[in-house]
This record gives structure tokens, sequence and C-alpha cells, in this order.
């Protein structure tokens, strides 16, 4: 079962798990803008993949940014 980063239960929690659920993943991260409980994020990996997470945040932040440079 994959860890949640924080051991008292986000406000997207159960978002987090049900997006993991259906993708039938191991792991998911998703980041809400402005939706019903407001702005907030939740992490659901094992500790292995957590490791690798801001990796992967900073590649997604670098293909975004070039991204907003060619439009």
């Amino acid at each position: 079962m994959p860890i949640s980063t924080d051991h008292n239960p986000g406000k997207y929690d159960d978002l987090c798990t049900e997006v993991r659920e259906k993708a039938q993943a191991m792991g998911a991260v998703i980041i809400i803008f402005d939706g019903n409980k407001g702005n907030g994020f939740s992490i659901q990996l094992p500790f292995e993949q957590l490791l690798k997470l801001p990796d992967v945040l900073e590649d997604v932040a670098k293909g975004i940014r070039k991204d907003l440079e060619r439009a």
C-alpha cells in the first residue's frame, strides 16, 4: 500500500486514493487548484518512489517552462 507523506489525512487524500486505484497504479500525486476544498495536494507513493519525486517534479517543471516559452 502506498504511503502518504503526511500521517494525518489531507483534504484530498480520498481523491488521490480514488485516482490511484482507478489507474491501478502503485502511486499517485495530485495537485488541486481552487477545488471544492480549496488548493491542496496529496501524495501516495512507496518510499522508494517518494525519494525520486523531487527529480520528477523538476523535470515536469522544466517541461512546462519550455512549453510556455513556445506559447
